[in-house]
């Protein structure tokens, strides 16, 4: 059984009934669709193979994320944000291509959300990585930066990707729930960042791998001021989990870790922004006396 359960965490989305219809209209294998909408969401017309929750306890990324795993009958779960448009097919090109221990991300085009095109204006994204966390304190991911790695590598169209941005990965619920989850809640908090950066560690870190498969794509909105985010950001809260997550993945603190950030980084030398000296504790010392939360 190779059924796919697609999860989308909703919160005062605008194109989530269109994101939706694009899954039922694109998906080609049996599927799927479990939302989970904030209290202040539209209701969606109800239809066979769609499921709607209401979100459990306090508004939160990670906590929506784990509702949805824990109904999903799927072998295999795709997490999307509610703002995406998806290729034809998209489901069965990853389920083609995805070992039980792997995270899949589709090649990534931004979102027209108007005409619901994509935007072939803004850049392709294949490739991403974590910059060196110790140049400066930002209250979103390490992950997500976009790698000119992209440049050398156009022919292989099933390839390793150290980070990704989070709008939409693809893995088996078996891996997920083997590596516990989102299970970092109660140490930093449910805010609406860090979660792709705490799948893409927990998967290279338990010897699983993080992919990038071109062989697809999804779209998606980067909303801005213009579209609006639909949920408030404390910034204060996201540097204080932006920090801990730094001291957790640099200081190899994990438990089910079976390799290092160390062997990380050595999977793919040279990352930017890292210095060939970066395990020099000066770094560290000086990023945390400029950084007083």
């Amino acid at each position: 059984m190779d059924k796919l359960s697609v999860i989308i965490p909703s919160r005062n989305e605008q194109f989530l009934s269109k994101t939706v219809d694009d899954i039922f209209n694109k998906a080609r294998g049996e599927f799927e669709v479990i939302v989970i909408l904030d209290e202040k969401d539209q209701p969606l017309e109800p239809r066979d193979g769609l499921i709607v929750s209401k979100k459990i306890g306090e508004p939160g990324l990670r906590s929506a994320i784990n509702q949805a795993v824990d109904i999903a009958t799927g072998k295999y779960i795709m997490k999307t944000d509610a703002h995406c448009m998806f290729a034809e097919g998209f489901d069965e090109v990853l389920k083609a291509d995805c070992d039980d221990d792997w995270v899949v991300i589709p090649r990534r085009y931004s979102l027209l959300p108007e005409t619901w095109e994509r935007n072939f204006e803004r850049p392709i994204i294949d490739y991403e990585y974590m910059p060196f966390p110790y140049r400066k304190l930002t209250s979103v991911r390490l992950g997500g930066k976009w790698w000119e790695r992209a440049e050398g590598r156009k022919e292989l169209l099933i390839d390793e990707e150290m980070a990704f941005q989070g709008s939409c990965w693809f893995t088996t619920k078996g891996h997920f729930q083997r590596i516990g989850a989102y299970d970092m809640i109660t140490a930093t908090g449910d805010q609406f960042v860090l979660e792709s950066e705490e799948l893409a560690n927990k998967t290279w870190l338990s010897g699983g791998k993080c992919m990038v498969n071109k062989k697809t794509w999804y779209a998606h909105l980067h909303k801005g001021n213009r579209y609006g985010r639909g949920y408030f950001l404390n910034s204060k809260h996201m540097k204080r989990q932006r920090l801990f997550h730094i001291d957790y993945w640099m200081h190899d603190r994990w438990p089910k870790s079976l390799h290092t950030m160390e062997w990380l980084l050595e999977q793919f030398s040279p990352v930017p922004t890292w210095p060939e000296d970066w395990q020099n504790p000066d770094y560290e010392t000086n990023f945390l006396r400029d950084n007083q939360i």
